[in-house]
């Protein structure tokens, strides 16, 4: 993607059905620098026949050994996650938004991917006396040192996207947002794929982080 090297690039990206996945997905296709954007999930959607260039890769999280072709690509995009209250419980949570996604990031690194671009949350630290960002925070160290050249890290606050359902905790953000301080502000999920996409593309060595305010900013 950031040279002639690269226009030939593969492209898998983990949680495509989500709101950040989504929006990742609908950019990578109108990316004339990408091949083939790889769409990592549980089943079939309903469009993937009709956009160019995308293909769905279905699998089965609990045995990604068996479909390792599919990450066979250039870079990946992890934008896996649920809430508490979706998956039930804390272990539950545990599985979907540490254990799935590390095992993606495994899986697409020993197949020579060179970039990992991951979907964390503001306040992630794996210190943190609070759940949830304490899962993020060991998410992110453990990707870490997998050994990627290049590591993104996006850390937004609370996503605003086009859900299948309304959630009360979005609206009430979206009405209090004026009162946040700007890293704890909403963020609209196509700001983070944009974000993120571009940072694809300058494809810098390291680990970068995208904070909540830069992510917003993005344009």
């Amino acid at each position: 993607m950031p040279s002639t090297a690269h226009q030939h690039t593969t492209v898998l990206v983990a949680g495509a059905t989500g709101v950040v996945g989504r929006e990742c997905v609908r950019l990578l296709a109108a990316d004339e620098s990408v091949a083939e954007v790889r769409a990592l999930v549980r089943r079939s959607r309903p469009d993937a026949a009709t956009v160019p260039r995308v293909h769905d890769c279905v699998v089965d999280y609990e045995h990604l050994d068996a479909s390792s072709a599919a990450f066979r690509v250039d870079l990946v995009f992890c934008a896996l996650g649920t809430t508490l209250r979706d998956a039930g419980s804390r272990e539950s949570f545990r599985r979907v938004d540490f254990d799935y996604t590390l095992r993606v990031a495994e899986a697409a690194r020993a197949a020579g991917a060179r970039h990992l671009l991951l979907v964390s949350a503001a306040g992630a630290d794996a210190g943190s006396r609070f759940f949830y960002n304490r899962v993020k925070g060991e998410l992110e160290e453990a990707v870490v040192r997998l050994g990627y050249p290049s590591v993104t890290i996006a850390r937004p606050s609370l996503l605003i996207g086009q859900r299948s359902s309304m959630r009360f905790g979005e609206e009430l953000g979206k009405r209090l947002a004026w009162l946040l301080p700007e890293r704890w502000k909403p963020v609209y999920a196509a700001k983070v794929a944009l974000a993120l996409v571009r940072a694809a593309h300058e494809d810098v060595p390291g680990v970068q982080f995208l904070e909540n305010p830069a992510l917003r900013a993005a344009t």
